[in-house]
């Protein structure tokens, strides 16, 4: 079946295009009204209607937005920090478990009170005279005070003051921010008592609090809203639209190697310890000219449902990530063979309807041989992906970091592409003279109307007199990627087969 479409040669693939470019789009947008006005005399439904009646337009301006306060919590491993975020925020972004130090990494995230705006930044545990990875999270911490305009301390109330606490204190008073102490696990007023002992840290009121049960926490939010800026002295603006950018693929692939490259600073705790960074870590940067806003994940652990609880939730997070971005990057390591995993992160990418730029990792560490075999197994495993535009990196010395700009503006303008609905109609004529549609069973289905209902990814939707079968709608995929492009971007063909009205 998938060949049975396929004998189309390179001239009249030209021949078509050239024909659809010089199109009189006056007379196709006259035709295609033709062929909507037609499709009245069929039965449609309300979901019809509205497919037929959208028309999207996609202003993509940069608008500069106040940068919102920073607000930064620290303290030690396990104090709480993760689960008073989650709080404030009212829904569980923060990684939370019990075990001390699942936030590696200094994340922010977009908190609102009261209708004033600011961004919670939740840090790893700093401990003074921490090792290895414990190093770099403590690093980070003092990088986020640093970049914060507020910083709240976080102690457990039932452990009380600690030397760490107290080297915390020092570094805090250096810093000349506002500091609030907040006692948490002050579940009820019984227990009231035992946050007064947080008073010897000479920081001033402590604030009891529950950040499991919500207790005391909006007092407290009411009196941070009085001291915070209504304009963050030390954030960057904001910028309203830049293109969002997952990073993502399997643990230790170099993921947060890339971004801190493309950073500029050591935004992530990178470590040869697999699956080191927990939570979704977001930056706004500068490259080739434009601002884009990179989103490092976790890496997709092997098998979601045998991972162990911060990495079960990383993954999930890898998903609400890609969510939010419109273009994955997803990177594959040279040195090793394309695996099982790394086609279901690319999978996942196109499931999400993301556009799509394929990364080839550590490319200065791969001999010929390798490159020979590298090229075999892109063939065989990664056929279904041939459109995404490829780039070959090293994250780690950011060697051709900069062909990754191009391939990204490329992949995003495919995904925002809009072909017109005269045009689209007329290159589906075209399809259909040069290769009907088979005849089924004695009936030749027959394309009634085609409109793209969506970019972002590209929708096309289809109204048809019978069942297109799946040969016939993956040649219309393919003469439109080889028509219009679409390098980098999935493309979405819906069918529906309607019948003629009864008189």
């Amino acid at each position: 079946m998938s060949n049975e479409y396929d004998d189309t040669s390179a001239a009249l693939d030209t021949e078509l295009a050239e024909r659809l470019a010089n199109l009189d789009e006056e007379l196709a947008t006259r035709r295609s009204v033709a062929l909507r006005t037609d499709l009245d005399n069929y039965d449609l439904d309300e979901e019809d209607l509205d497919v037929l009646q959208a028309v999207t337009d996609d202003p993509d301006a940069i608008q500069y937005l106040p940068a919102v306060p920073v607000i930064a919590i620290v303290g030690r491993p396990n104090v709480g920090k993760s689960a008073l975020v989650n709080r404030i925020l009212g829904r569980r972004e923060a990684v939370v478990e019990d075990t001390p130090g699942v936030t590696r990494d200094r994340v922010a995230y977009k908190g609102e009170w009261h209708e004033r705006k600011f961004s919670l930044v939740d840090t790893g545990g700093w401990e003074p005279d921490a090792k290895g990875i414990d190093a770099s999270v403590a690093a980070q911490a003092e990088i986020a005070i640093d970049l914060s305009d507020l910083v709240m301390f976080v102690v457990d109330s039932n452990v009380g003051p600690t030397s760490t606490d107290e080297a915390v204190v020092r570094m805090l008073r250096k810093s000349g921010k506002p500091v609030f102490l907040i006692a948490n696990k002050v579940d009820d007023v019984r227990q009231e008592p035992e946050a007064a002992s947080l008073w010897s840290l000479g920081l001033g009121q402590p604030w009891p609090v529950s950040a499991l049960h919500g207790r005391g926490v909006a007092d407290l939010l009411d009196a941070i809203l009085l001291v915070l800026p209504e304009i963050s002295n030390v954030a960057k603006q904001e910028v309203g639209g830049p293109r969002r950018v997952a990073i993502l693929g399997r643990p230790n692939v170099g993921k947060s190697s890339l971004l801190n490259k493309v950073v500029g600073e050591e935004r992530v705790v990178v470590n040869e310890l697999a699956g080191t960074t927990r939570d979704p870590v977001d930056e706004q940067v500068e490259l080739g000219g434009k601002v884009w806003r990179f989103v490092d994940t976790a890496g997709i652990r092997r098998r979601v449902h045998l991972s162990q609880g911060a990495d079960f939730y990383a993954s999930l997070r890898t998903s609400a990530a890609l969510e939010k971005a419109e273009v994955a990057v997803v990177l594959l390591d040279v040195t090793e063979v394309i695996s099982e995993q790394d086609i279901r992160v690319i999978d996942l990418v196109i499931e999400s309807g993301r556009a799509l730029v394929l990364a080839f990792n550590k490319w200065d560490q791969i001999d010929d041989d390798r490159r020979r075999y590298l090229e075999r197994e892109i063939e065989q495993d990664l056929a279904h992906v041939a459109w995404a535009p490829r780039v070959n990196i090293s994250a780690k010395t950011g060697r051709h970091m900069e062909k990754l700009v191009p391939a990204l503006e490329l992949a995003l303008e495919s995904w925002d592409t809009r072909i017109a609905t005269g045009k689209f109609n007329a290159f589906l004529a075209e399809l259909a003279a040069a290769h009907p549609h088979p005849v089924r069973s004695g009936k030749q289905p027959r394309i009634l109307f085609g409109t793209q209902a969506s970019s972002r990814p590209p929708t096309f939707v289809v109204f048809t007199t019978g069942f297109l079968d799946p040969g016939y709608r993956r040649y219309i995929q393919r003469r439109l990627r080889e028509i219009y492009g679409f390098e980098g971007s999935p493309i979405n063909l819906s069918m529906r087969v309607r019948e003629k009205r009864k008189r």
